[in-house]
């Protein structure tokens, strides 16, 4: 096996100029439609592609209880913040007793490449050693990629929540779904 062309940080902060050259767009080209009752999506149907892009945030930090790992190329350090940042997951502690994960993103020019899992991965490993009952995050219908994704790392579609998104006219039209991993179950 090839050495990972990539390592997983973890990190205080992320300032805006660490993340102006990343793009975390992605294409629609399918929504996830109802059901919404078993494990997984059940069905997707096509629509006009477009691309979405949740913005730019100022900084990236996390909560005082949480963590931010970063993916970076293999041949950087944590002090060098010129090495392109190839994708982070920033997650907190919920009142749930999960992680939450708060923020996923793989620049689009990195997807395929092992990081969204490593950055699961450590996560998961954050969750897990902090005792918390799984991992939970949230995303939308628009997002099927992620879905399947979510899906393939064992996760389970534990609801939907139609109206979460009403008060944004540009978003209206999406669910809400939220996906788990029980540290507990049989996956």
């Amino acid at each position: 096996m090839p050495p990972a062309r990539f390592t997983i940080e973890l990190l205080p902060r992320l300032e805006r100029q660490q993340l102006l050259h990343c793009d975390f767009s992605f294409d629609v080209e399918a929504v996830a439609v109802p059901p919404f009752d078993g494990d997984d999506i059940a069905a997707v149907v096509p629509v006009a592609p477009y691309r979405k892009d949740y913005g730019d945030a100022d900084e990236l930090a996390p909560d005082a209880d949480g963590a931010l790992f970063v993916a970076r190329p293999t041949v950087s350090t944590a002090a060098d913040t010129t090495s392109p940042l190839l994708g982070y997951v920033l997650v907190s502690r919920d009142w749930t007793g999960f992680a939450l994960i708060d923020d996923l993103a793989v620049d689009r020019s990195q997807r395929g490449l092992g990081i969204g899992q490593a950055l699961m991965d450590a996560a998961r490993d954050w969750a897990r050693a902090a005792s918390l009952a799984g991992l939970r995050l949230e995303t939308q219908s628009t997002n099927v990629a992620a879905c399947r994704f979510y899906a393939r790392l064992g996760m389970r579609l534990g609801g939907a929540d139609r109206l979460l998104y009403a008060g944004f006219p540009d978003l209206a039209h999406e669910t809400a779904l939220f996906w788990y991993l029980r540290f507990g179950d049989k996956a």
